[in-house]
């Protein structure tokens, strides 16, 4: 490591801890020729995950616009958006957990559709209308016929 003060590339960790809830490590260290100390964070390099579209288009996996799509579809429902949050966490969790690389943007579709599902039937055919791009009324009560079965 460079010593930011000295340019030295000699130095001792003098103490080292977890950060960011094990996300990543700080390190404290000592440049051995200035003897002054100062802090490095290392992190978990993440190979970002790519999302697949209907299109055939490939783009980094946005949480945010994800969070966006969820707060669309429950806006004016009794759904804390820390629930709405929790959502997103699972899904990325998830997605990042059985996909290394890429992901179809249709599992991650379900995967909303899904946990919305348990969480408010408004939002869930809300988002179920615009994700499955419902053409006419027929195929709105299909899923309608769902709830009432």
């Amino acid at each position: 490591m460079k010593c930011p003060y000295c340019g030295s590339k000699r130095d001792k960790v003098i103490d080292s801890r977890s950060a960011n809830g094990g996300q990543n490590i700080r390190r404290r260290r000592e440049c051995m020729r200035c003897e002054r100390r100062f802090t490095t964070y290392e992190y978990i390099e993440e190979i970002p995950l790519m999302v697949i579209k209907k299109d055939g288009r490939r783009e980094p996996f946005d949480r945010k616009k994800l969070l966006a799509g969820i707060i669309k579809a429950c806006e004016k429902r009794p759904v804390p958006i820390e629930k709405q949050e929790n959502i997103v966490d699972t899904i990325e969790k998830q997605i990042q957990r059985k996909f290394e690389k890429e992901v179809n943007s249709q599992e991650i579709g379900e995967l909303v559709m899904k946990l919305l599902y348990d969480v408010d039937e408004i939002a869930y055919v809300r988002f179920a209308s615009v994700y499955r791009q419902f053409r006419d009324v027929g195929q709105f009560m299909k899923e309608l016929k769902k709830f009432l079965k």
